[in-house]
């Protein structure tokens, strides 16, 4: 009988200082595919130095990029990381366990431990934040969506315990960069989908609901200052994309 072979998959842009540490935390898989968007730094450079499969194309968006790489891969998993995830060692065993075993899923789903500014976010809502990124080839894909892409399996759905060590945004400058230019692909998705623009509820209502939720409901003030500041700077993406919602629906 074969043995079951483990593709993982990762895609990036302008990644030069992350890249390397999540390559070589599933250095182990059979198969390392590496999809990056002409990226302006030493990214594609680092990345063949892992692995041969690295392909260098325009950005298409976030989904139908992830679908480009999927469609590169040869193995019977999938494993569908970004740059600035690693695989850790309890995860490693049981992918491990699942590609050399007899499973009658056709996905997992994983859960995510995000770092910001080097400590582990609890509360928040931001655990156990589960993503969908180990699945049979061919079974699993990327919904095609502006933002907050997620991929979705056709079958039965498992759970694993064993973590992604997410460390997303470097800084606040770099939160605020990505909240500029999610917030944008949001608006545009929300206008598209024929959502009207309600100025008060929008621009007031959901960005101290966003606050309040994470800090409070949510117990983010157990995280201390870090709990507080993201509360915020989540308060502040919501407001960015309902204020361009309002402006594109004025013009």
């Amino acid at each position: 009988m074969t043995r079951a072979r483990l593709s993982v998959v990762v895609v990036t842009l302008n990644e030069e200082d992350r890249i390397r540490e999540c390559l070589e935390s599933v250095a182990w898989a059979d198969e390392l595919i590496v999809v990056d968007a002409e990226s302006r730094d030493k990214t594609a450079a680092i990345a063949r130095e892992l692995t041969d499969h690295v392909f260098v194309r325009p950005w298409p968006g976030f989904a139908a990029q992830k679908n480009f790489g999927l469609a590169q891969a040869h193995g019977d998993w999938i494993l569908s990381l970004d740059a600035d995830e690693v695989v850790s060692a309890a995860l490693r065993a049981q992918i491990e366990a699942i590609v050399a075993g007899d499973s009658d899923r056709a996905g997992y789903a994983v859960p995510r431990r995000n770092v910001f500014w080097d400590r582990w976010i609890r509360h928040g809502g931001l655990y156990p934040d589960r993503q969908m990124r180990l699945f049979r080839r061919g079974r699993g894909r990327f919904v095609e969506r502006s933002v907050h892409e997620s991929a979705q399996v056709d079958g039965l759905v498992g759970q694993l315990a064993g973590h992604l060590e997410h460390r997303s945004y470097r800084d606040v400058a770099d939160f605020l960069e990505r909240a500029d230019r999610y917030s944008t692909l949001a608006a545009a998705e929300w206008l598209a989908a024929g959502r009207r623009s309600r100025p008060i509820l929008d621009l007031v209502g959901r960005p101290v609901a966003r606050f309040l939720g994470m800090y409070v409901a949510r117990a983010g003030f157990l995280d201390g200052w870090r709990g507080f500041l993201l509360a915020v700077l989540y308060g502040y993406y919501v407001f960015m994309r309902s204020a361009k919602v309002w402006e594109r629906a004025r013009q």
